[in-house]
């Protein structure tokens, strides 16, 4: 854009009131400096905007089309001016969180009916994918939040809350391990013999377990990758295999007996999840759900 946004103003303004002295008046500004931007604007278009008469100024044909995107431009100003002000007035804000659909549903909806009660005029949305797609977003200033599984390493910017630790475990249904029996007898081995489901490789809970497999010199025969830990719940519940599951997120089963945690000869090292965020991307609406998930 050539010309100053102030000299844009002064046109629309004099477009409004058909005469530069009301313009004037309106815009605390001098009839001559009116007048001197309205030539300015033309000069620099070189286009004529206005007819001049004794009665005052009319929007010539190319005034008229200017006049209709200049209108349209300021009031969108105007209404963004007016959101502002009545975001500020009511509270009202948005905040976008970033987490997996496994961790939405077994960890995030406890804090967010909490924050939605507290805060009701926050508009939330979710972004739902792995953690280290969430990562990268927050890298990006494109989420607010994200609930994830805590990286190793992390840029100083980055702050996690409310961190605990969660344990990975192997589970399947009592008739799989017993069918399994049936067939290798009881001395088999699992990792061997079973049909072990893993989240993709891509995932940083994967890498976890990878990582577990290669310090005990596991290697696993069959392996059915899926893309999320939901999935790996619901398929070791229909008995096509073994999956690897955060032991919280099955708890309701274990204790029912419908799925059985694999003995292990050293358990899978304990890992933590915590809400993290960019401490260069604050806002209130944030600031208010951490305030809530404390």
């Amino acid at each position: 854009m050539d010309q100053n946004l102030s000299g844009y103003k002064i046109f629309y303004e004099v477009a409004n009131c058909g005469n530069i002295s009301k313009a004037a008046k309106k815009l605390y500004i001098s009839q001559p400096a009116i007048s001197k931007s309205i030539v300015k604007l033309e000069d620099g278009l070189d286009t004529k905007l206005f007819h001049r008469n004794s009665r005052g100024v009319t929007l010539t044909e190319e005034g008229e089309v200017l006049f209709r995107y200049i209108r349209d431009a300021f009031e969108n100003i105007n209404s963004a001016e007016t959101e502002l002000k009545r975001m500020k007035e009511f509270n009202i804000g948005h905040i976008l969180i970033g987490a997996s659909t496994t961790m939405c549903r077994y960890e995030l909806l406890p804090y967010l009916k909490r924050f939605m009660e507290q805060y009701p005029n926050i508009r939330v949305s979710i972004c739902t994918q792995g953690s280290a797609q969430t990562l990268s977003l927050l890298e990006q200033r494109k989420v607010d939040i994200g609930l994830v599984a805590e990286p190793k390493t992390r840029k100083p910017e980055m702050r996690i809350v409310h961190s605990r630790q969660i344990h990975d475990v192997f589970v399947a249904t009592p008739q799989y391990l017993d069918n399994l029996r049936a067939i290798c007898g009881n001395d088999f081995n699992v990792f061997e013999e079973a049909n072990l489901m893993l989240l993709e490789q891509n995932n940083m809970s994967r890498r976890h377990v990878d990582e577990y497999f290669k310090a005990m010199n596991i290697e696993p025969q069959q392996i059915l990758e899926v893309s999320t830990m939901d999935l790996l719940i619901e398929f070791a519940k229909v008995g096509i295999g073994l999956s690897c599951v955060i032991r919280d997120f099955v708890k309701q089963e274990l204790e029912s007996g419908q799925l059985v945690e694999i003995p292990l000869e050293l358990p899978i090292p304990t890992r933590n999840i915590g809400f993290i965020y960019n401490t260069g991307n604050t806002s209130k609406s944030l600031d208010a759900f951490l305030s809530v998930i404390g």
